[in-house]
């Protein structure tokens, strides 16, 4: 069976934001420092020097987490519980499903973002 070539550019696309995140370094510590260097004008003059992989993270960063952010709402909306219908031994608590993919609720789309991002 051949690949859908829409899954194979999405999962590219997706491979390359990962590559791209991982060469860069990461800015949580510093963060923590120039923070406290904040001016009136709320900015902090900073000199610092970057890597060719930082500045091609940052220069993408913002329109990408927008687009996860996105994605992640779409698919939230979309892999939601419903009752399932049909006759419960335990009619207070019933089976739900979820209204995407039909499988038990949570279903496993469901669980995979709740796992990745429930700190």
């Amino acid at each position: 069976m051949e690949a859908d070539p829409r899954e194979t550019r999405l999962r590219e696309r997706l491979e390359m934001i990962r590559t791209r995140s991982a060469k860069s370094s990461s800015w949580r510590t510093s963060t923590r420092y120039l923070s406290r260097l904040m001016n009136r004008n709320g900015f902090v003059p900073i000199k610092t020097q970057l890597s060719r992989e930082d500045l091609a993270f940052l220069s993408g960063a913002r329109e990408e987490v927008l687009t996860f952010a996105d994605l992640g709402v779409r698919l939230l909306d979309l892999h939601r519980p419903q009752e399932a219908g049909g006759i419960s031994s335990d009619p207070g608590n019933p089976i739900r499903r979820c209204r995407a993919c039909m499988s038990r609720w949570p279903c496993p789309t469901f669980r995979a973002m709740a796992e990745t991002l429930d700190p």
